[in-house]
Parts: structure tokens; sequence; C-alpha cells
């Protein structure tokens, strides 16, 4: 079988694929950043690749059109809002999905023809704090270390990062490293207890926001202790003192952690040498997220643990191509090669280099910004790529009502119907992976082949050819005149050469004689790879900064006062193991569905007994600009006065668990970055009358007030909620299951409220509708599997018989292994993570599942676990 080398389109650690059209999908083992192993998203890629559902032709209103006419219709539109009220009223919105050669162009497009940097990024969502944090420090946007690091390092401290979810090889290769090295430390620093925590060796579960007052506090100790480099600091660093002062002003106790816990943390930090710091959205998606970055690095700056193997702070992306996106300026405050927008010297470098008519001279709008002036009128023209704004974005549900208020709203997208997509004026058809190819770069700023093994389906474009058509339509025709991927990088690195007179971090310049078979054959590579051949693996170990005098800055950072929130609650948005963003994509494939497949609340059971919550039922959460519905999972992993949602449902999957239409537009003031982790809502019981589980061959609608659908492998399932019982529940599930014909078998018991209707069509099984006052208690994987069976009225009784085991929820997605399944290896004698992957499967793939098979053994009280 021929097989395709091909990178993860999901998170920024860059994975490595193997791919075939068939749907065949392995780990490339000869990649540096997984060496073979894939999460649960990745092996799942193959079934997210079928045609469900795709956008295969331009629409214009709505109507289908050729290219031609589509593109035409762009150009005319964008043309004239610029001519008539200037550069600045028109913007793009682009996304760390897009490949480096989609961005490139689009770049270049906005800002050096067009004349404006109104082209930002939902990359500004997930990393610009830490842009900023470094540019501040280091004087560009650079990644010191490298992904050795976590397994060389003696103590790694992980910071507002859910590693084992969100980059799970990551974490995996962190597991093997303390495995093979047991005196290896691991901290978790994270206001809940996630599945990452069951590494740590100390959990520190620190109020939100305070992480500047924990590092304020561990500079102030590094100092008084005699940990300070004196000679690395006096070399290397400026702004020490000022930095120092502000942190022994810090007050340490509004961290909530007791002293014990802070005194464990700063003498392991301050002991150990080889320490790396790693931090995510906790740090990043917050109003004060840059100086969270800046205390951080302080730390490392202050005692010269930096750039050499085994120590650094090192900020890892939530998007694929998040890092190719900094790279060629992408967002609105960046030039392309991490020059700055600001410098004349480095504006007219790159207008040369493209033989621009103008070049952008002041920064543009940033998302919440941007959006904002979509609503007051500004923005007259409007062109979203490969992302999903109307969902992800702060405050979502007017973000939706912007773009409808801009005149001409154009979308590139895979899919037909997205929540954004539904507000668009045009409708472009883009190549999505596998189809595509081009370059992206991982956290560990690796750059990447993503190669086609798929043919265009439809007439499906890449994105950099959707960008050229339209700009060559404008007038800038021979500057886009592109007619390969392989074309666009060798300009980019061609670019490279023309800006490293600079001096900068970013030089691909060694890479600019390739021709389009070098660039077919270029394996994973880390940049800088500069004309000379000679390249830098890790950063500043004997200083080097990119400030003018090459020297760091330590920053003066105060932690923020919060006040008493009294009724509500602090609201911290995030994602789950097995679903990606908006799921556009893995909502495609089934197995990645069975885990959570629904919106969901964790809260603390003292609110929840306080408020009358009870476990299963639905909460309404309630924000300053609009609410969301989801299920109660009640749980002592989150704090008291505290409440986590994840960010993934759309109106395609569950209208009603949008969260982000409960978050405020917050944003950190020096990076633009919305503070999607900190919002302070409100929380109630939804008052149900009923609760419903449903099942079909086809696809489930429903008008009520919650409904969460998902795909399974036989059709579809949904839960679904009401707050007034329908009279007729065979009405009810006829209208929900889209089924008039067949014949419907039903048992109810009004007295209770509960009812049960199974239709049947010649001899086989069509759909179920469960019903009840209370949470649904059914086994829905098994009643699930009997869709399209020729399965009898046994099914109403919601379990299997003694002769069908039920495996229970989805513990390991990729092995299908069910929590019942697992109780039974447990039964039988298995002790061990590694004795349940023996005998069921579970956790033998990605190991994602991991922390929950440990907490399962521990939750067995009547068995001595030896964990793994």
């Amino acid at each position: 079988m021929s097989m395709t080398c091909t990178t993860c389109p999901y998170c920024g650690v860059g994975c490595g694929v193997l791919a075939s059209a068939d749907g065949t999908i392995k780990g490339d083992p000869d990649h540096p950043s997984n060496f073979g192993r894939l999460c649960s998203k990745g092996s799942a890629l193959g079934e997210t690749i079928t045609l469900e559902g795709r956008l295969l032709a331009p629409m214009v209103n709505k109507q289908r059109a050729s290219w031609e006419e589509a593109t035409a219709l762009v150009a005319e539109k964008f043309s004239a809002a610029i001519k008539e009220h200037g550069p600045d009223s028109v913007a793009f919105y682009v996304s760390g999905q897009l490949l480096t050669e989609d961005y490139y162009v689009a770049n270049k497009l906005m800002k050096g023809f067009i004349g404006s940097a109104n082209i930002d990024t939902n990359s500004r969502l997930c990393m610009a704090s830490s842009v900023a944090g470094h540019k501040r420090a280091f004087g560009t946007d650079t990644v010191p270390g490298t992904y050795e690091d976590f397994e060389e390092a003696d103590l790694v401290v992980l910071v507002g990062s859910n590693l084992a979810w969100c980059h799970p090889i990551l974490f995996q290769r962190l597991v093997a490293a303390k495995q093979a090295r047991p005196d290896m430390r691991v901290v978790n620093i994270d206001p809940r207890v996630t599945a990452t925590s069951d590494l740590a060796d100390l959990h520190l579960a620190i109020n939100a926001d305070s992480d500047t007052a924990l590092f304020n506090h561990l500079l102030a100790e590094i100092a008084s202790r005699g940990a300070v480099d004196d000679d690395y600091v006096a070399k290397n660093v400026n702004g020490f003192a000022d930095a120092l002062a502000a942190a022994q002003d810090s007050d340490v106790s509004s961290t909530g952690l007791s002293a014990a816990e802070i005194e464990d943390f700063t003498k392991l930090w301050i002991n150990t040498e080889r320490v790396v710091t790693i931090y995510s959205q906790g740090v990043n998606q917050s109003a004060v997220g840059t100086d969270k970055v800046n205390a951080i690095l302080n730390c490392h700056l202050a005692t010269g643990r930096i750039g050499r193997a085994g120590m650094g702070p090192f900020s890892v992306t939530g998007q694929p191509n998040a890092m190719g996106g900094r790279e060629v300026g992408g967002l609105a405050n960046m030039l392309a090669n991490h020059l700055d927008l600001e410098n004349p010297d480095h504006r007219d470098t790159v207008q040369t280099a493209w033989n621009a008519p103008v070049i952008a001279d002041h920064a543009g709008l940033k998302a919440v910004d941007l959006f904002q002036a979509c609503a007051d009128g500004k923005i007259k023209a409007l062109w979203v790529m490969s992302t999903n704004p109307a969902v992800s974005m702060p405050d979502a549900a007017n973000v939706a009502q912007a773009i409808e208020n801009v005149p001409f709203t154009v979308v590139s997208d895979i899919l037909k119907d997205t929540d954004t997509g539904a507000l668009a004026d045009v409708l472009l058809p883009a190549a999505g992976w596998g189809e595509k190819s081009g370059t992206v770069t991982n956290s560990e700023r690796r750059i990447s082949r993503q190669r086609a093994f798929l043919p265009l389906p439809g007439e499906t474009r890449p994105d950099w050819q959707i960008i050229c058509d339209v700009a060559q339509k404008m007038g800038f025709g021979e500057a886009f005149e592109f007619t390969s991927p392989a074309e666009v990088f060798a300009e980019y690195a061609a670019l490279s050469e023309a800006t490293a007179k600079f001096g900068k971090d970013f030089d691909i310049s060694g890479l600019a004689g390739l021709d389009e078979a070098d660039y077919d054959a270029l394996k994973p590579t880390q940049w800088p790879i500069r004309a000379n051949g000679s390249t830098t693996e890790r950063f500043f170990a004997d200083g080097g900064f990119f400030h003018a005098d090459s020297k760091a800055k330590m920053l003066p950072v105060k932690p923020p006062k919060h006040a008493e929130n009294g009724e509500t609650f602090r609201l911290n948005t995030g994602r789950i193991r097995d679903q990606w963003h908006t799921m556009t994509r893995t909502a495609r494939a089934p197995r990645l569905n069975q885990h959570l497949a629904e919106p969901f609340a964790e809260i603390n059971p003292t609110d929840a007994l306080r408020l009358g919550i009870k476990d299963a039922t639905l909460l309404r959460i309630s924000g300053e600009h609009g609410s969301a519905v989801v299920r109660a999972m009640i749980t002592s992993k989150v704090q008291a006065g505290t409440i986590f949602v994840p960010m993934h449902w759309t109106a395609q999957f569950a209208a009603s668990g949008r969260v982000n239409h409960a978050v405020a537009p917050v944003t950190d003031p020096v990076s633009g970055q919305p503070a999607l982790k900190g919002a302070d809502v409100t929380v109630a019981p939804f008052e149900a009358a009923f609760y419903a589980f449903a099942a079909s061959d086809q696809p489930i609608e429903s008008a009520r007030p919650y409904v969460a659908k998902s795909k399974t492998t036989t059709g579809w399932k949904a839960e679904i909620s009401g707050q007034r019982a329908p009279k007729d529940w065979e009405k009810e599930a006829r209208e929900t299951l889209d089924l008039d014909g067949g014949e419907a078998v039903m048992l109810e018991d009004a007295q209770n409220g509960i009812a049960r209707v199974a239709i049947f069509e010649e001899g086989r099984l069509r759909g179920v509708y469960f019903a009840a006052r209370t949470p649904v208690a059914v086994a829905r994987g098994y009643v699930c599997d009997l869709i399209g069976s020729e399965a009898s009225a046994q099914v109403l009784a919601g379990v299997p018989g003694a002769d069908q085991p039920d495996p229970g929820a989805t513990v390991c997605s990729c092995m299908n292994v069910g929590i019942n399944t697992l109780k039974a290896a447990i039964s039988d004698g298995a002790r061990t993570v590694e004795a349940l992957g023996e005998c069921t499967g579970a956790g033998t793939n990605c190991g994602s599942c991991k922390p929950e098979l440990q907490a399962l053994l521990k939750d067995i009280p009547s068995m001595k676990v030896a964990a793994e």
C-alpha cells in the first residue's frame, strides 16, 4: 500500500503521519516530533476525509456560482470598498489551520498590495500573549528550546496546560522520560485537577490568574537565596532590579496556596538547575496573559536557565500552524520574518522584495477589535478563511451579528454549513487536509510538509490559489502568478535572504534554492536554516538576544487585584481529549464522539448542592452578553466558585452549548488576546420537564431548547431536553427522528413520566426515543449499535441481556474500550494500566486515556493497585 508522509492538522505538536487514500492512517516513525505515535484525534483522521457536508462549489448568495463569477465579485467588492473608504475598510480573519504558503500570500496581499494590516488570525485567541511576552523579553518572538528539553529536564513545570489532553504526544514523551528517570519531578500548576495532574509529583491548584504572584514570589526567593546567575545577568540582561522590586512587592497569598505548597515549589525550582517551564492557554487566555509570560521568563533569565539542554521556558501552541502564521507576519501587529511593522527599514526591505506598490505602516485591528469594527460599520468587506469566529470568539453571538452587519462577507471553508458560513455572501470551497500541499511549523520551530494524498474534490481549490485568483482580479497579477505551493515557498525563502541582514532569529535563507523536487522531498527541519548552512538548536544560552543591545529585558510585572465575585462564578473554557476547536473535522469521526458526546460543565459539589443542581441534569450559564445550557458534571476537580466548560460545540451539534456566548470580550492590553478563561458568570439549574435520548439511522432534528447530537457508526444520537413535556410521545419521537413510516412500538408510564418508542421498518430498527423526567439511564452504546439491525422490541429495555455484556461509556476511543469492560478486567485481576492494556487494548495506542485508566484503578477501594 502506497502511503504519503504528511503532518497532522490538529495541535501545534506537529506529528508526522503516514496516510493513504483509503483512509489508512499511521504515525510516521521517522518524524522527530512523535516517532510514530498519534493521539486519538490523529489516529481517527481517516474517518474525517469523507465528502459528507463538504462545500464543493462556490456559492454566491446561497446559489451555486462559477469560480470566475465568485472571485470576480470578491475582487470587485474589495476594490470598491478600498477605493471609496480606504484600505483599512477591509479585513481578513485567517487561521492557524492554514498552511504557511496560504498565510504568506494572504499577508502579502493585505499588507503589501492593499496596504492595510487588517489581517488577524484565530491564533490571536491562543498564543498572542506568548508572542508579546517573547518580544518584550527577547526582542523577537523566539521559542528558545526543543521538545528534547522535556525529556532531559530534571524538573518540568506545567503552567495552565492540560498537556495530557491538549498535546497528548508531548505528554506521552514526558511520561516515558519520567518512567526512564524516576527522579525527574513534575509540577502541575492549574486551578483544575486534570488528566495531566496524574503525572505530577506536586499539583498546585492556584486561584485563577494568580500565576504572576507565584512566579514573582519565586523570583524574589531566587534573589534572597542566592540563586541568581550574576554573571549571566550582568552580561545578558537588563531590567533585573526593577523586575525584582516588583516581585518583592507582590503578595503570594493571592494564589490561595498553603505556605507548605509554596515552599515545596520554591525549593524544587531553585534547587533544580535543569528546569523546563511549559505554559499554554491557562497562561495566554487571560487579561494579564502577557504579564504571566514575562513573570515566567524573568525567573529563567535571572538564573540563566535558558537555551541549554533540559532548561528553559517553552510555549506550546494550540494550532497546527500558529508558528507558521507568526513567521509570515499573519498577526495584525507583525511583519513577515519576525520583522517589526513599526520599523521603516524593515518595511522598506519587505516592500522592495515584494515589489509592492504600498506597505502597511501601522498595526491593524486585532481579533476582538476587528469584529467590533464590523459591528460599528467600519469594515465594508471581510474575508474569513478556515475558521469559525461566530463560535470561537468571545461574545460569540454579538460577533455573529457583527459579521452579519458587514456589507460584504466572504468565507473560505471546507464545509457548507458552519455558524460563520451561514452569514456569508460568498462561500468559497477550500481544499482540506490530505487534498493540498504546503508546510507547517510546530511549537519547537520545526517546519514539516503537509502533502496531498487525495484528489481535489468537486471544484475545491487550495487557499493560496483562491487568494491569488482574487489578487489577480484586483489588478495585482504579476505578484501573484504562483502556480504551486513550492513557488510560494521559494519566494518566502528568498524574502528571508533579503531580511537576514537584520540579524533576527527567523532565517530560512538556506532553503532559498529549493526547486519543486527539493521542496517535495523536504524533511522536517528546524529553523533557523541560514544561507551558510549554520543552524541553532537552542537560543540564548550565551545571550545573543534580539534587542538593539543584544540583551534580554526582565519586566516588572504586578499581579492583578481581584474583586470578590459574590454570587458569580469564574468561567474557565477549554478543550477535551477527543474534539478539536469547533468540531468541523473531529465531529465527523464517530469514535471521537463516544468519550464526551455533549457540552458539559464541571461544577464543585458544594456549589451544586447550594444551587440545587444534580449530577447529569442541565444548568444554565449566563454572562453579560449571552448564555449557554450544558450538562452538569459534579466533581471536586474544580474549585468552589469556578466552573469549567469545553468550547467545541456549534449550532450544528449543540446550539445551546456554545459557551463563548457567555464570555465577555475582555482582552490583554498588550497582546490583544481575549480572556477566554476569565469570564464572570452566574449559574442556575435549567428547569427541565423531561430528558430524552434518541438514536437514528439518519440526522436527528429537534426544536427543543437543549439538543446535543453527534455521529455514531450506525447513524446519529442526541441528548434532548425541554421545559414542557409533549402530550403525544410517539408524535414527538417521529418528528425528532424524522420517521413518518414504519411500525412504532411504545412503552409509556404516564404517572412516572416515562416513555420509550422504537420504530421498525421492514424488520429493521430505524430509530429509538427514550424519555423520562430525570436524565435517561440507558446503555447508549448498546442502543446505538442496534440501529439498522433486525432488533426486537427488547431494545426498549435500554440495556443488553445477560448474554450481551454492555461495554459502558467509552474510555479509550482508539480501541473503543468502555468502562464496564475495564471494570471487568480489574475484577479478573488486572492491577496496572499496563495489564489493562494487555487484556483490553486500552491505552496501547496514543495513551491519552492512561490517566483515566489509572484513576479507575485507584477508584476500586477493594483492590491494592500498583499504578503504572
